[in-house]
């Protein structure tokens, strides 16, 4: 007679039926803390005498045998008995799963349908969003780089038309003299070209720099061209137009001075040229610290012309104390020189210091200058100064050179020392006033340059000068 069987969850059973009791020491097999290398020690030293040599390690193996067939023996009898249980518990969890799937597949289908529907309106819609983002974003930048080379061959047309109003080419031929080309140059247009050039140094300055306003201009040919064609030279005219008209400044000669109309025309056109060297001197890329930053372009101009009337006044002096008679004319044209340098001195300081653009950085001054920063280049405190000193310290070697070649120069010159330093000391009180057109012109606008037109106020000059000849006269 068959006793149906209720399916009841199979719990497995680690020890054996009471009534089939084991030796196994199940307990210790399933110790968490259970190690077959120290069970097998355990093993050979219970069977074994620790002195023996060898071991017998055949009894500690029959028994671990022994003990596995046990276990064996023991699984099998319990599947035996409990295979009906077993195969009625599983046959129960397979219907369950069976029945959990059959629910959950209208769920997944619905989910799957949800999915494709979202994909349609939601992803298929946002990867044609993207494109529209992209398209739109490269005509964003399409249009921002076209506006860039716009604004850069307006400022390219616009610096070639004050070009040509600062060389007069509209109206100049190949026919007419350098004189009258000169008189044509409107030298107010230097500092417009420079400020032009400016804007496109920095609309070009920025075609690496992403966000700037000329951001990718280097890729493009045409502003290429223009920066070769067009920008490199006008920068290069219009830095050689400067640097000529201050080598040329001059407010009189030896044999006179120039009218007042000419020595503001001088002054004005000095200004227009010592601004422009200054707007156009380069700022590194990356300067941080933008007041160090100096205009060396004015400077070293500067610097040549000083360089060049001190060249000029050495050379002709030394000639001079060689051949007497010439002194005279000598020494007129070296004060003349000087009062050049002093009328250079009185338009640098009467002119303010522009605001550059690129050197945000750098504050300015209310009565900065352009004269200092060449004071402060040259370590002085007066071109006047500078000259007269500059010029002793080269004229002393001269002399020795004169004294030691002997002769009638040498005679005469040691002869005539009191007439010599005397002509001299007039020469640099004399070089050392403003020539009379720009004295009358600055005439009460500076108390300093009144102090300096007082001739104790050169009175170390003087010396110095007069020194570095008679003292190396000899006997």
């Amino acid at each position: 007679m068959n006793v149906p069987v209720t399916p009841t969850p199979v719990t497995p059973q680690p020890n054996p039926d009471d009534s089939e009791p084991s030796y196994i020491d199940y307990e210790a097999f399933l110790d968490p803390s259970f190690n077959p290398s120290s069970f097998a020690n355990t093993l050979v030293l219970a069977t074994n005498n620790p002195n023996d040599s060898p071991l017998d390690l055949s009894t500690p193996l029959s028994r671990v045998l022994f003990d596995i067939q046990e276990i064996d023996s023991h699984i099998d009898l319990l599947t035996t008995r409990s295979a009906i249980p077993l195969l009625s518990h599983t046959k129960s969890q397979t219907d369950a799963s069976a029945r959990i799937l059959s629910a959950l597949q209208s769920q997944i289908t619905a989910l799957n349908d949800s999915y494709k529907q979202l994909e349609k309106e939601v992803t298929q819609k946002h990867a044609e969003a993207d494109e529209v983002r992209a398209v739109a974003s490269r005509l964003c930048e399409t249009l921002k780089l076209g506006r860039a080379v716009g604004r850069a061959l307006q400022l390219g047309r616009q610096l070639e038309v004050q070009h040509a109003e600062l060389t007069g080419s509209a109206s100049a031929t190949t026919t007419t003299s350098s004189a009258s080309s000169r008189s044509r140059e409107d030298h107010r247009a230097l500092v417009r070209c420079s400020h032009t050039l400016l804007a496109l140094r920095e609309l070009l300055g920025g075609a690496a720099v992403p966000g700037a306003e000329g951001h990718g201009l280097d890729k493009v040919d045409v502003v290429k061209s223009l920066r070769e064609g067009v920008v490199a030279p006008v920068e290069r005219s219009v830095r050689e137009t400067a640097e000529r008209i201050i080598r040329e400044f001059s407010v009189g000669s030896a044999s006179g001075s120039a009218t007042f109309a000419q020595s503001e025309e001088a002054r004005a056109r000095t200004v227009s040229a010592v601004t422009t060297l200054y707007l156009l001197t380069p700022v590194p890329l990356g300067m941080k610290n933008t007041d160090k930053w100096a205009p060396t372009l004015m400077l070293q101009a500067l610097e040549v012309y000083l360089r060049s009337a001190l060249q000029s006044s050495i050379a002709g002096l030394s000639r001079a104390l060689a051949t007497l008679p010439s002194l005279e004319r000598t020494l007129a044209e070296v004060s003349a020189r000087c009062q050049n340098v002093v009328a250079l001195e009185t338009v640098l300081e009467g002119a303010r210091a522009p605001s550059h653009p690129l050197v945000q950085g750098k504050q300015m001054a209310a009565d900065e200058n352009l004269l200092q920063p060449l004071l402060a280049y040259l370590e002085t405190g007066s071109l006047a100064s500078y000259f007269w000193r500059t010029m002793a310290g080269s004229m002393a070697p001269r002399v020795q050179e004169i004294i030691a070649k002997g002769g009638v120069s040498a005679r005469t010159l040691k002869t005539n020392r009191q007439s010599v330093g005397e002509a001299i000391r007039e020469c640099v009180a004399k070089g050392s006033q403003l020539p009379s057109a720009v004295a009358a012109a600055t005439k009460g606008k500076a108390k300093v340059s009144e102090a300096e037109m007082n001739p104790k106020h050169w009175e170390r000059e003087v010396a110095v000068m007069v020194g570095s000849v008679i003292n190396n006269l000899g006997r």
